[in-house]
Parts: C-alpha cells; sequence; structure tokens
C-alpha cells in the first residue's frame, strides 16, 4: 500500500499485521501518526525506534540536538508520561556519516518517555508510539526501561533482555492475532548487545503501580526473572507482531531483595549511572540492523 502523504510505500505484510491487531479501530491511527512523523521532521520513513525509560532520557545526550522534535502526546493515542523521569518528548536523528544533510545517515526516532500500564488506560496508550514507529517503516527498536533485579547484580549494570514473563494480565493484541511470542527478542541483536552489556536474561512485566512483595519477589526468583518492572513487554509484543525486530536492556536501579524500600526517584537517579553502556548498545543495535 502506497503512503502518500508519508513518501514511501508500507509492506502489505506489515499493513495486514496493523489491521490485523487493531480491532475495530484499524490502523488509521498509526497511519496518521505515521503521517505527522513524516511531516514535521521531513523524513519519510524511520529505521530504528528508541523508547528511552525511568533514568535513560538522557542516554543520548551525546549524539546533540535532533534532526526534529515533537510532544509524543501530539501523537494520535499517545499520552503524556506521567512517571518520574519520563519526558513527553519525541526526538528524529540522523545517525552516521555527513550529518542531516547528507542524506547518508539513518533515521532514529527516540521516545524519551512511554506510557505504563497502571496508568489506567489499558494497553491502548500503552503501544500506540510502537504501532506508529512500525506505520512509520521502522525495521527495528531497542528498548530500555530500570528494573528491580532478582540476582546478586550490581546497581547500574545493565541486563540485555534475551525473553519475558508476561505476569501484567493483558495484552496489546485486539483480535485473532494469534502469535508466536518464543521469538520476540531479537536472537542476533541480543548477541549484539550482550557484547556491550555487563548482563544477560529474563525481564519480568507486572502491572504495577505497586512494587512486589517479598514472596512475590520470591516467586519471581524461582519462576527464572532476573530483572522485573512494569513497562517494555506490551510494547515488544506489539512490535513483534508488526515485524519489528527487538532489542532490549534493563538497568539495574534497585534491588529487589533489598531490606530498603524502592524509592522511584532513586531508582531513577541511579539508572543515570549506566547512559554510557545504554548508548553504546544503541548504537551497536542500529549498526547491526543497518548491515543486516
Amino acid at each position: 500500500m502506497n503512503d502518500d502523504t508519508a513518501g514511501f510505500a508500507l509492506e502489505p505484510e506489515r499493513m495486514a499485521a496493523l489491521s490485523a491487531s487493531a480491532g475495530a479501530e484499524g490502523p488509521g491511527a498509526a497511519m496518521e501518526g505515521a503521517h505527522q512523523i513524516a511531516r514535521r521532521t521531513g523524513a519519510p520513513c524511520h529505521n530504528l525506534l528508541v523508547v528511552l525509560g525511568s533514568g535513560a532520557a538522557g542516554a543520548l545526550d551525546a549524539w546533540g540536538e535532533p534532526a526534529a522534535s515533537l510532544p509524543l502526546s501530539d501523537l494520535p493515542g499517545v499520552l503524556a508520561p506521567v512517571a518520574p523521569g519520563h519526558e513527553d518528548r519525541l526526538d528524529s536523528y540522523v545517525v552516521g556519516p555527513g550529518g542531516p544533510e547528507s542524506g547518508a545517515g539513518q533515521r532514529v526516532l527516540v521516545a524519551r518517555g512511554r506510557t505504563h500500564l497502571y496508568e489506567g488506560q489499558g494497553p491502548g496508550p500503552v503501544v500506540a508510539l510502537a504501532r506508529i514507529a512500525a506505520a512509520a517503516g521502522v525495521r527495528g527498536a531497542v528498548l530500555v526501561n530500570a528494573g528491580g533485579c532478582l540476582r546478586s547484580w550490581r546497581i547500574g549494570e545493565v541486563m540485555t533482555i534475551t525473553d519475558h514473563l508476561n505476569l501484567t494480565g493483558s495484552s496489546p493484541l485486539t483480535g485473532p492475532a494469534f502469535v508466536d511470542v518464543r521469538g520476540v527478542w531479537d536472537a542476533e541483536l541480543a548477541q549484539t548487545l550482550g557484547a556491550v552489556t555487563e548482563r544477560s536474561g529474563v525481564y519480568a512485566a507486572l502491572r504495577g503501580p505497586e512494587y512486589q512483595t517479598m514472596a512475590e519477589t520470591r516467586m519471581l526468583e524461582a519462576v527464572g526473572a532476573d530483572c522485573v518492572g512494569m513497562s517494555t513487554v506490551m510494547e515488544a509484543i506489539a512490535l513483534h507482531q508488526l515485524g519489528v525486530r527487538l532489542a532490549g536492556m534493563s538497568i539495574v536501579s534497585d534491588l529487589s531483595f533489598a531490606d530498603e524500600p524502592t524509592d522511584p526517584d532513586e531508582v531513577v537517579r541511579l539508572a543515570a549511572a549506566a547512559h554510557t553502556t545504554i548508548a553504546a548498545g544503541i548504537e551497536s543495535v542500529l549498526a547491526a540492523i543497518v548491515s543486516g
């Protein structure tokens, strides 16, 4: 299907996937969001989506000023983030030789925040940006969060997500979108990220907003989770269903077995210590996407 406003042809398979997972709403909101991004960034399509979670909003500051920027909440179905350390901002970067004028670089969408299930609006707003980015042509995505750690790891270490446990009681898909989710996290990209991050493992997603009890923490450890949080998995499932290659990183920002209660502001502060690793991981994934 040709997208005249955005100036590129969206693959029939992706358009069909957008339609299959949207239920009665259809793909209209995602396509309108893609049109809006194209108009406001001057780019007919983008190559990579990056979502930066709690404490990670400044991880790509070394990239300098974006080529274009807009509020996330300007896009259809996307809400302004409310969690600490999140910003209502979507940046478009040109990454690679020559800068924005050369036309040689890769276009990267960077969201400085996200919406969570615990905000009570259902999964639609949580994955609205993911669906829009897929309609805008992204081939890959890197999802970043800050999580509680269930292992004897160190604060500030970064875990490559190799698999997940969806314990939210929800799904981003509506209708008969029977998706095999065993391969949500791209094995090649996980290997690429694993060469940059200190750890690799399984991320467990809970709805929140309350943190888990000690009994729940022991249960999560027993069933194989390494880090736990309240985001990322809804977006990952939605993007995977739309044919986008996925990579993820979880910053160890608190220790779930610690005696002290989790302080969300402290989570944001501690997550900032991992910015160098996060940036290197994103750049390694972008290189792998381009070369692939």
